[in-house]
C-alpha cells in the first residue's frame, strides 16, 4: 500500500458496472448480427482508445477509472471479477501498475478469451521500468494497431471498421504529437522536474531535461519517504531556480509532493498538474494528453 484513502477507493469501485465507458470517434453504424466485443480495461485511458478503435462493436468496462484515486492502492472486488468472467478481450498495462487486476484475471477462466498487456507490445521490461506507458506518446499508435488486431481476431468480420477506426485515431493524434515537436522546437533541453516519474516518457519524446533527484523520485513512487538528502536537494533545485516547470501528480499525492508545489508557487516556478487516469470532463486520451501538454507548453513560455 502507498496512502491512505483506501476504503474510499474501494467504495468507489464496489459500484463498477459493466456499462461502456465513454467514447469518442465512434466507427459506421453497426451492422444487425455482427458480434459485439466485450473489452475490460484494467485502466480507464486503455480502455477509452479501446472504445474509439472499436466504436460499435464493441462494449468496454474500465476498472481504475476514478480520478479522485491514487490507482496504485487499488484492490480488486467481486464486480471486478464478473467483468473479467465475461470479457473476450481484457487490456491491461503490465509492468506492475495493474497486478490486483492481473492476478484476479488468474482465477478466472473463459474459452477464447484475449489478453493484451501494453508493456509486452511495446517491449518494456526490468525491475525499474516506468509502467507509466501511456504517457509515451509515439509509441501509442504501436498500442492501438495491437488492440485493432485483437479485436479483428475475435470479430473479423468487422475487420474494416476496426482498420478504419485506427486511421482516424492516428489522425487524432496529430495535434498532440505536434505540441510535443513545438516544445522540443522551442524549448530543447530545457531543465523540468517532477514529483514522480509520471510523465517521464512524455518529457523525453519533449526533449527536455529532467532535474529530479532519482532518489527523491524513486522513494515517492514507492509510497516512501525520501531521503533527508534528497529533499533537500529537490528543495535547491526549486528555490534555486535550477527548473523552468515543476510537473505535479495530482492525483497521487503525499506531505512531501505538496510541500515541493507550495515551495515552486513560492518561488515563481510553474507548476503543471498532470494525472494517472483519464480525468472527469476529457472526452478522449488525445484531448486529456494535449491539455496537459499544452499547459507544459505555455508554462515553459512564461
Amino acid at each position: 500500500m502507498r496512502r491512505p484513502g483506501l476504503l474510499r477507493i474501494i467504495t468507489a469501485f464496489v459500484t463498477l458496472t459493466l456499462a461502456a465507458c465513454g467514447s469518442s470517434k465512434p466507427s459506421a453504424s453497426k451492422t444487425p448480427g455482427t458480434t459485439t466485443v466485450r473489452v475490460v480495461a484494467a485502466e480507464n485511458f486503455w480502455g477509452n482508445v479501446a472504445a474509439q478503435l472499436g466504436g460499435n462493436h464493441v462494449r468496454v468496462t474500465s476498472i481504475m477509472r476514478d480520478p479522485e484515486a491514487d490507482p496504485h492502492l487499488y484492490e480488486s472486488n467481486a464486480a471486478d471479477a464478473a467483468a473479467l468472467a465475461d470479457a473476450d478481450l481484457v487490456i491491461l498495462n503490465g509492468l506492475g501498475y495493474d497486478d490486483a487486476i492481473d492476478k484476479l484475471l488468474s482465477g478466472t477462466s473463459k474459452s477464447g478469451r484475449a489478453v493484451l498487456t501494453v508493456a509486452d507490445v511495446l517491449h518494456t521490461s526490468g525491475a525499474d521500468a516506468n509502467p507509466h506507458l501511456w504517457y509515451d506518446v509515439p509509441r501509442i499508435p504501436e498500442v492501438a494497431h495491437a488492440i485493432v488486431e485483437r479485436l479483428a481476431t475475435l470479430d473479423p468480420a468487422d475487420r474494416g471498421a476496426f482498420d478504419t477506426n485506427l486511421a482516424t485515431f492516428d489522425t487524432a493524434l496529430r495535434p498532440l504529437r505536434a505540441a510535443i515537436d513545438d516544445i522540443k522546437a522551442k524549448y530543447p533541453h530545457a531543465p523540468v522536474a517532477y514529483t514522480e516519474r509520471v510523465p517521464e516518457y512524455l518529457l523525453a519524446a519533449a526533449g527536455l531535461d529532467v532535474k529530479t533527484p532519482p532518489g527523491f523520485a524513486a522513494a515517492i513512487e514507492e509510497g516512501n519517504e525520501p531521503s533527508a538528502r534528497d529533499t533537500q536537494a529537490m528543495n535547491d533545485l526549486v528555490s534555486g531556480h535550477g527548473i523552468k516547470v515543476l510537473l505535479y501528480n495530482a492525483q497521487a499525492t503525499s506531505r512531501v509532493t505538496e510541500n515541493v508545489r507550495d515551495l515552486a508557487r513560492r518561488n515563481g516556478v510553474p507548476v503543471v498538474a498532470v494525472t494517472e487516469t483519464l480525468p472527469e470532463g476529457e472526452s478522449d486520451y488525445q484531448s486529456w494528453q494535449l491539455h496537459q501538454v499544452q499547459a507544459l507548453l505555455a508554462a515553459l513560455a512564461g
